[in-house]
């Protein structure tokens, strides 16, 4: 398992590395052996690195750096890592920010008053760029930082089923069985907060030839237990947006009182600059809460991400925690409690660095070059399953024409992609669409035309190859990988 750690028995750590090879020791060199100039002629260099418990003495700093970086080595290149929508360049000055601040607990706001002011400041930015109310009577919006939208979306869920909750004992109903109106094509954390949190999960699922919600039929989803509904400015799948806006006018058209949630946690850096006539945020009555990804299209290491609330109203102040034990009152809504102020003070760099002019410049570009990939890959005989033009991420999904009658698929064109180091991923579409199998390009901010060309040269390439082998050969060439 990846993110789920399973402790080692004495047995697997007794193991050999290989099976039928016994475990082997090197001779080991004299016990009185310091590391004085050379990494590589130290005693070190020559034993296994610690693995499962903690080692008796010391080592060098200079030796663990460089066995641990030797060790790292192994991993891919981020850049090329095209799954990803995960920020991978900054710039130095503001790496050198995050360093500084690395050692600052952000909870504490006492201590680093200035780090809290800049979270303030962020979600007020944030904020106002997603139409957040400025000028009505009654309070305002509110909002804070997570570690990411994963977190912000079980805040977001939280928060609305706390709120049905109260609504309907008011009414003297029933509280049982909760659900959440959402698209089949969500991300995985809208399953864990729905299982987590005990609410039923009520699907609209996508089809071969749709990928994304259709507002009428999730409307007649929602029923009087729904807690809302979730549209996704992005979706996992194809980058396309949801129509937010003809889910709100349905529910006003029917007078049915739900909310909606808006997981821009790919497309809310995005949108804005691209389509801003786009109607998705709190500009639609029914939008009660956004949720959006600083280490995605904000552009920045992760983690962070931010989620904002039309008004206090729509954040129940049960679930909102008064402390003082860190030297002052202060309000928390957050699954986690310490956590680095890094992350959101390199959001803050970015903010006020690029300004509304540099967002717009580089998602323009991005645009342009995901559409540049789709162009080019439609004359290479692929099918193209993404948006154009900024109606959808700048992503380029794709896969095999059915057509072309070619005797592999689009894993097989994976693996030789990864043969290259380029990590392109294959997976089958959402449940329900006839296991649609497709490859999707992820177009970041590092992603420059140069290097799409050469992505470009490589598949072609690797459909050559790919189009020599015969079947078995396909198959047996995947398993190897």
């Amino acid at each position: 398992m990846v993110h789920l750690s399973q402790i080692a028995n004495n047995d697997k750590v007794a193991a050999p590395l290989v099976d039928g090879l016994k475990k082997l020791t090197m001779a080991a060199t004299s016990e009185e052996d310091r590391f004085t100039t050379s990494v590589y002629a130290s005693r070190f260099a020559a034993e296994d690195l610690p693995e499962h418990e903690m080692p008796d003495g010391e080592m060098p700093k200079e030796v663990a750096y460089r066995m641990i970086k030797d060790h790292l080595s192994l991993d891919g290149n981020p850049m090329l890592n095209l799954a990803s929508f995960v920020t991978t360049f900054m710039e130095k000055e503001v790496e050198d920010l995050m360093t500084e601040s690395f050692s600052k607990n952000f909870i504490d706001y006492e201590e680093y008053p200035q780090s809290a002011d800049i979270q303030n400041r962020c979600v007020s930015m944030i904020g106002r760029l997603f139409n957040a109310p400025t000028n009505e009577e009654g309070d305002a919006a509110v909002g804070t930082s997570t570690v990411g939208s994963s977190e912000a979306i079980m805040l977001a869920v939280l928060a609305m089923k706390k709120r049905w909750k109260n609504a309907r004992i008011a009414a003297g109903k029933s509280t049982e069985n909760p659900n959440i109106v959402m698209s089949s094509a969500v991300q995985v954390c809208w399953e864990k907060a729905a299982r987590y949190f005990e609410v039923e999960e009520k699907y609209v699922y996508c089809t071969s030839d749709r990928y994304v919600i259709d507002p009428e039929e999730t409307v007649n989803l929602v029923d009087e237990n729904t807690i809302g509904i979730c549209i996704i400015l992005g979706t996992t799948y194809t980058g396309e947006y949801e129509d937010a806006k003809a889910v709100n006018d349905l529910l006003i058209e029917k007078n049915i009182d739900t909310v909606i949630h808006i997981d821009a946690a790919s497309g809310g850096f995005v949108a804005p600059f691209t389509v801003p006539e786009l109607e998705w945020d709190f500009r639609l009555e029914k939008v009660v809460s956004i949720n959006t990804s600083g280490h995605k299209y904000g552009l920045v290491y992760p983690g962070v991400g931010w989620i904002v609330w039309r008004a206090p109203e729509y954040l129940p102040k049960e679930l909102v925690f008064n402390i003082n034990y860190l030297g002052a009152d202060q309000a928390s809504f957050t699954l986690n409690f310490s956590k680095g102020a890094s992350q959101v003070i390199a959001q803050y760099y970015q903010l006020i660095r690029l300004g509304k002019k540099g967002y717009k410049a580089i998602m323009s570009n991005l645009t342009r070059t995901a559409d540049y990939l789709s162009d080019s890959l439609e004359q290479l005989g692929f099918i193209i399953m993404s948006q154009k033009n900024g109606n959808g991420l700048p992503l380029v999904a794709f896969r095999i024409d059915p057509n072309s009658n070619k005797h592999f698929d689009e894993f097989a064109l994976a693996h030789q992609l990864r043969q290259r180091s380029w990590v392109v991923p294959a997976y089958t579409m959402a449940p329900k669409t006839n296991n649609l199998k497709m490859l999707r390009v992820v177009v970041r901010e590092d992603f420059s035309k140069s290097r799409c060309d050469s992505l470009l040269n490589d598949i072609k390439l690797c459909c050559s190859v790919l189009d020599e082998m015969d079947k078995d050969s396909v198959k047996k060439n995947q398993e190897y990988i």
